[in-house]
């Protein structure tokens, strides 16, 4: 799969997606992971097809964001410039699941192990060795926090984190709903129909979500809201749900057995 992202002139950017897209290694690792989360646990898509779709929702994020004035960490804190903040979101993307080709318990932890080499093979001559060094910590970090109990601590690791969860639309939900019993984790996921990110009314980020059923705030409440609730971007953030047309029935029977 090669992942393909609005550059807009980056041209850092760009030799880093030509680089992600000719890595071996890393196509390699997201192969893995699915074998891990599809093949033997059942569970929904932590491969290609997550990345492509989380990593276009980071970089809108990050943009919406930076068309609102509010400044990416690696430029308050470092001087550096938004388009280095848009590399650190794009390859902390890339890499903040490569952990499930090991085990799903742990990815996060995991994902900074296999991932640190890659950066530094991503990052080898665009920058000078300082800058290589404080870009890494940043995706490194970003990595991390992404897991939903970890506070992130710059804008970028927020945008990462919040724009994992966005990937909720039914599709990426499917194959744990039809491979097991429902579960409201099933259900509610199978309730999501759309997912629009805008400018904001009051807000630079506005999170439109569409549903089908009513199930899906439970989607909402416990997966989106928590995440968002323990990010960097919280105060930049509107979101409104709303069911369209009528309710549709996603489980005809249920049993206890």
């Amino acid at each position: 799969m090669s992942l393909n992202v609005p550059v807009r002139g980056n041209a850092k950017l760009a030799q880093v997606l030509d680089r992600i897209n000719g890595s071996l290694t890393l196509q390699a690792y997201w192969e893995a992971s699915n074998i891990t989360a599809i093949t033997r646990m059942r569970i929904n898509d932590h491969g290609p097809v997550h990345i492509k779709i989380m990593a276009n929702i980071a970089l809108k994020l990050l943009r919406l964001l930076a068309a609102a004035n509010v400044t990416p960490n690696v430029v308050s804190d470092y001087e550096l410039e938004p388009e280095d903040a848009e590399v650190v979101v794009i390859l902390a993307a890339c890499l903040h699941d490569v952990g499930h080709a090991i085990h799903r318990r742990d990815h996060e932890e995991l994902s900074l192990v296999l991932a640190a080499p890659l950066i530094d093979v991503f990052l080898e001559d665009l920058y000078d060795e300082r800058i290589r060094a404080l870009l890494k910590a940043e995706i490194l970090h970003a990595v991390l926090t992404h897991q939903r109990d970890i506070p992130p601590l710059t804008i970028e690791a927020g945008v990462v984190k919040v724009a994992d969860a966005l990937d909720m639309e039914s599709g990426r939900a499917r194959i744990p709903f039809t491979t097991g019993s429902p579960t409201i984790h099933s259900v509610s996921a199978m309730a999501i129909r759309k997912v629009r990110l805008s400018a904001g009314e009051k807000k630079p980020i506005r999170i439109a979500i569409e549903m089908t059923n009513s199930a899906g705030i439970y989607q909402l409440d416990n997966l989106l809201r928590e995440k968002l609730k323990n990010s960097t971007l919280a105060t930049y953030v509107e979101v409104t749900a709303e069911i369209a047309g009528d309710e549709e029935r996603i489980v005809q029977h249920y049993s206890i057995e």
